[in-house]
């Protein structure tokens, strides 16, 4: 994991228990002798990421409508860590923290992980955007029962399926980075069919039926043409934003839709894509990173925002 990922070691359950004792039900031997949950059952990760925020991040108060997405922590904050690398490239190796910084995360959740991470590590600015509205009502409701996040991270609603940066981004509106978890399945069933095979990987599945353990509504996990076609779309919008806009970036869970984003990219005026591969556990996915701005530029950025 990255060097920063405050996440690097095995869980400490006693030391999460002790911080969020709601947890403690879940935490038992798993085949091996060491503490462990299920990773399978949605309650127990559910738990596990209370307790996580609350410990790492300070945030009391963390709670997600049933069935909605529920990611792993480590994951999300290494790549908010390697996204965050990108801008120190232009600020001379340091990494730009405060609320100058701004930073828009397409389809936040009512999880509302990145914004949480990014505030209480580097003190950025968020914009989070969402089609759901439940879960943007859930994540409002969240960032104001917190008051270390309040004020810092905003929520706006996308209301039309194929626009990924249309009617999100205002007129004249500047962002340092954009991140995104697309969905990655192309229909409920295939999503299904993964959670499955995820299941039977970790040696967790108890049944022959699909379990989604990290849950998700459909938006959070499919879209007509999957993660290829959401992704395409992101490039393609991109395109206008090329002075508003200092890097966007976006995870790739599947290998073979890399090919095809370095396709898209090919066909725009992007000057630098950069593909960072995210190993944790026995899961791989890359951070794919693009810019439309060359190296004197992005000084010229960071000199006129960050300084």
């Amino acid at each position: 994991m990255h060097p920063r990922n405050r996440h690097s070691a095995r869980y400490d359950f006693p030391q999460l228990i002790a911080a969020s004792p709601a947890l403690a039900p879940f935490v038992a031997p798993n085949k091996y002798g060491d503490e462990s949950i299920d990773f399978s059952d949605y309650a127990a990760v559910k738990a596990l990421n209370q307790a996580l925020l609350k410990q790492f991040y300070g945030v009391a108060s963390w709670d997600i409508p049933a069935g909605y997405l529920c990611p792993p922590i480590p994951g999300r904050a290494d790549y908010l860590h390697h996204a965050a690398d990108l801008l120190a490239a232009a600020n001379g190796g340091t990494v730009p923290q405060g609320k100058a910084v701004h930073v828009l995360d397409v389809g936040v959740g009512a999880n509302c992980v990145y914004p949480i991470v990014g505030t209480r590590e580097y003190n950025w600015h968020f914009v989070g955007s969402d089609i759901d509205g439940v879960a943007l009502k859930a994540a409002k409701h969240m960032v104001a029962a917190n008051p270390v996040l309040t004020g810092r991270i905003e929520l706006r609603q996308q209301y039309h399926a194929t626009d990924i940066f249309d009617g999100i981004v205002k007129p004249r509106e500047e962002f340092d980075l954009t991140v995104c978890n697309p969905p990655f399945h192309s229909s409920a069933e295939e999503a299904a069919a993964g959670s499955q095979r995820k299941g039977r990987n970790l040696g967790y599945a108890k049944t022959p039926e699909p379990t989604l353990n990290f849950g998700g509504r459909n938006t959070e996990l499919w879209y007509e043409g999957g993660e290829e076609q959401f992704v395409r779309r992101m490039v393609e919008q991109s395109v206008p934003l090329a002075s508003r806009v200092l890097w966007f970036t976006s995870l790739i869970s599947k290998k073979e839709t890399l090919r095809s984003i370095h396709y898209f990219l090919s066909k725009t005026a992007a000057l630098d894509v950069k593909t960072i591969e995210l190993v944790h556990g026995q899961k791989a996915s890359r951070l794919v990173a693009w810019t439309f701005q060359d190296a004197e530029q992005q000084h010229a950025w960071a000199a006129r925002r960050w300084k």
